[in-house]
């Protein structure tokens, strides 16, 4: 990338090299991670009240306390005598701290807490608020995975909504993919381009009317493939926003694909404004995560609401579950909106082919 070249500049050469349109993987890509340009590659100023969005992490240590105390009981289960933790994507840290907390000074000491963080700006953030703690970062998790001899607790919140997607539109002839263009006078508008490929996923959606929207994290399947293989054994955390298919896209026929600036959620058009300065998301589809799991490999241990989740596992000092929260727990907010997928390795992983 020329080092002078202007973020219009940069949008038409990628667009050229794209030929003509860019797809909307591309453009989310991009538009999240770019090192100069990018959401959470430069400008993201922070995860919580002083950012343009909060997660249950900076909303309560709920979540944290319930993940610590499923790490002791998988660790114990399996008989080892550390914990070794993997968190990907750690946002502000605040999630790090609670469970690393929650572990307790004696138990900290038998824990190898490790994060891979993509951004720049948020690791900065992350050693800030970890001082002391005895937190290491690494760059991949293939990296992580090597320093903890392939065994490992893996877990996220929030990171599947941040991989770029594809979004498909159903129409008279079929599915169809979505592209993004770039004119320096009008800014960035979308457009449909190409046929999708024929592919029996879309049959999970065959219900589904015309202009219905889905998403799919390509991207995130992709992810998998390049680490699992290091993976022997443990256990991975899915926390995110979503649901199984076709429940997903219940009355949602513009789809999930959503942004979020100074906390205001926008939809439509204004997804496509002001590149890099705002996040994009889309909701996680939780039935291509355990399909893409069984690929691997893997078994799904279980999927539930989050709500579930700290039900199960966040209690007090003398084992009854905490009195349930209105908005973490609550199946109407993000008890319910928020699914919990364990996974776990069965046998070594073998890597899929890609998708487009």
């Amino acid at each position: 990338m020329p080092a002078e070249e202007t973020l219009p500049e940069f949008l038409l050469r990628i667009q050229r090299e794209a030929g003509g349109v860019i797809p909307f993987s591309r453009f989310m890509m991009e538009a999240l991670h770019h090192p100069r340009f990018g959401y959470y590659g430069a400008h993201i100023a922070d995860v919580g009240p002083r950012g343009d969005f909060s997660t249950s992490a900076t909303l309560s240590d709920r979540l944290g306390r319930a993940i610590a105390s499923w790490a002791c009981a998988r660790a114990r289960e399996a008989n080892w005598g550390s914990i070794p933790l993997i968190e990907v994507g750690a946002g502000s840290g605040s999630l790090a701290r609670t469970v690393l907390r929650r572990l307790g000074w004696f138990r900290r000491l038998r824990t190898d807490y490790l994060i891979v963080e993509s951004s720049p700006v948020l690791r900065a953030r992350q050693e800030l608020h970890l001082k002391r703690l005895g937190v290491k970062w690494h760059d991949s998790v293939q990296s992580a995975l090597g320093a903890l001899g392939g065994r490992a607790l893996v877990f996220s919140n929030e990171l599947v909504d941040a991989f770029p997607c594809r979004i498909f539109q159903r129409t008279r002839p079929g599915w169809v993919e979505l592209g993004v263009s770039f004119c320096p006078e009008r800014g960035l508008s979308e457009l449909l381009v190409a046929k999708a490929e024929d592919d029996p996923w879309f049959l999970t959606f065959a219900g589904l009317p015309e202009g219905q929207r889905v998403e799919r994290h390509d991207s995130y399947r992709n992810w998998l493939g390049e680490w699992a293989p290091g993976w022997r054994e443990g256990a991975l955390l899915t926390v995110d926003y979503g649901d199984a298919a076709p429940v997903l896209y219940a009355r949602r026929p513009e789809g999930s694909l959503r942004a979020y600036w100074n906390h205001r959620r926008i939809t439509g058009v204004g997804v496509y404004a002001r590149f890099g300065r705002q996040d994009l998301t889309a909701d996680v589809n939780f039935s291509d995560l355990m399909e893409w799991g069984r690929e691997l490999g893997w078994s799904n241990r279980s999927l539930v609401t989050q709500g579930e989740f700290l039900h199960a596992w966040c209690r007090g000092s003398n084992g009854e579950p905490f009195l349930r929260d209105a908005f973490l727990d609550s199946p109407g907010g993000a008890g319910g909106a928020f699914k919990v997928l364990e996974q776990a390795p069965r046998v070594r992983a073998s890597v899929p082919a890609r998708r487009g």
